[in-house]
């Protein structure tokens, strides 16, 4: 007769092998800190603890994000044992490249593996002949908001990106830029905080993120050319102006809140009076007295009439803005459709002659399904809200 391991397996107690003693067990080496998403404070916090001088801080800062280094032993400014002290004790570690596409338009887009399995997307975007170089980063796995007309909504959400897989976005796209290594222009112009989830909700990783990037010792953008995008967060928008000053866009998408609270339904809490004040708020926090972006994405029926755009015109009155139009990007299973070139050119002459101009965005990346509204990178939807129906990603070139 076979006989099982279990039945094997003596019952005597004292044959077994004994427990080891907890008191006894060998420690667990210590977690490596991962300096990719430390500010410069928290940099040399680290590096006093590590009974090294803070100036550290700024050569290995420089390593990290203009060289996009992630080598301890490649920092040939540091002395060999800071070098081996460094090996045993941190690292630098980003979002793992899954998949890179590459559009007719020269638009790029990687799919990014980060800490849990999970997947983000990033997109650069090229423009004036390459002299303008966008990156659209992510700043959620998902998105809680369930804006109805937006991809990354209908997956839910799972959970915020940490500062160091932000930050992780910009320094992927800048060591995989040929263009780069080619002594061509910089990998990264400009940044947008418009892709997957809504950055506001994550104001604890953003804000000190996009830091990194104004930082000279980071990435050295300049305030103009870093852009948070926000369905409208209002109390958040307040905070921000108090605590970094960049460019603020607003996904406003309809003038009307019986309107908006369909294609938005963050506008049940704060309504476009409510958001529009906080905007001007900002505003007036701001040195440099900028504009507002508004982003108008155009919907064949739902918000493309000339009643729109007089509704529109009227509510952004006194506003300091500049309105994108963005013709709707479909997705399988939306229920929206895009309106006709010759629909979209009607609204923004609409708006034209009411004073405001508006130019239509050009999609980019749609042949790799890049363009906005359509980063649907795989998440586990831990919310339960609805039925999931677009589908995983896809990991091959196909």
């Amino acid at each position: 007769m076979t006989t099982t391991a279990a039945q094997d397996a003596p019952n005597d107690a004292s044959s077994a092998s004994p427990a080891p003693d907890a008191k006894n067990a060998a420690p667990k080496p210590p977690e490596r800190a991962n300096l990719l998403g430390m500010s410069r404070a928290q940099l040399e916090a680290f590096f006093l603890s590590i009974d090294e001088k803070k100036f550290r801080a700024a050569q290995v800062m420089k390593w990290i994000h203009h060289e996009g280094c992630d080598d301890f032993a490649a920092m040939t400014n540091l002395s060999k044992a800071l070098r081996e002290k460094l090996e045993r004790l941190a690292e630098v570690r980003g979002p793992s490249v899954v998949y890179e596409g590459a559009s007719q338009d020269g638009t790029r887009k990687w799919v990014l593996e980060v800490e849990d399995g999970s997947y983000v997307e990033t997109v650069l975007i090229p423009a004036d002949n390459g002299k303008r170089r966008t990156l659209c980063v992510s700043s959620q796995v998902g998105c809680s908001l369930d804006c109805s007309f937006c991809s990354t909504g209908k997956q839910g959400f799972q959970r915020n990106l940490t500062a160091a897989e932000i930050i992780g976005q910009l320094w992927v796209a800048s060591r995989r830029d040929d263009s780069r290594r080619e002594g061509g222009p910089r990998a990264v112009t400009n940044v947008v905080m418009m892709g997957m989830g809504e950055p506001l909700m994550n104001y604890a990783n953003v804000v000190p993120a996009m830091k990194l990037m104004l930082e000279d010792d980071g990435y050295g953008l300049s305030k103009r050319r870093v852009t948070l995008s926000t369905s409208g967060v209002v109390p958040m928008i307040d905070k921000l102006g108090d605590d970094i000053d960049v460019s603020l866009a607003i996904s406003l998408h309809a003038a009307n809140d019986e309107l908006r609270n369909t294609l938005v339904p963050l506008n049940r809490k704060y309504n476009i009076q409510t958001l529009l004040d906080a905007c001007r708020r900002y505003l007036d926090k701001s040195p440099d007295n900028r504009q507002v972006t508004i982003e108008y994405t155009l919907m064949k029926g739902v918000n493309d009439q000339q009643e729109h755009a007089e509704q529109l015109a009227d509510v952004l009155k006194d506003l300091p803005c500049k309105i994108n139009l963005i013709p709707f990007n479909p997705f399988p299973h939306s229920g929206y459709e895009t309106p006709s070139r010759n629909q979209s050119v009607r609204f923004q002459r609409w708006l034209d002659e009411l004073g405001y101009t508006a130019p239509i965005r050009t999609a980019r990346g749609d042949d790799i399904d890049a363009a906005c509204g359509q980063l649907v990178g795989r998440v586990k939807d831990r919310t339960k809200r609805h039925a999931r129906h677009i589908q995983s990603i896809q990991l091959d070139a196909n």
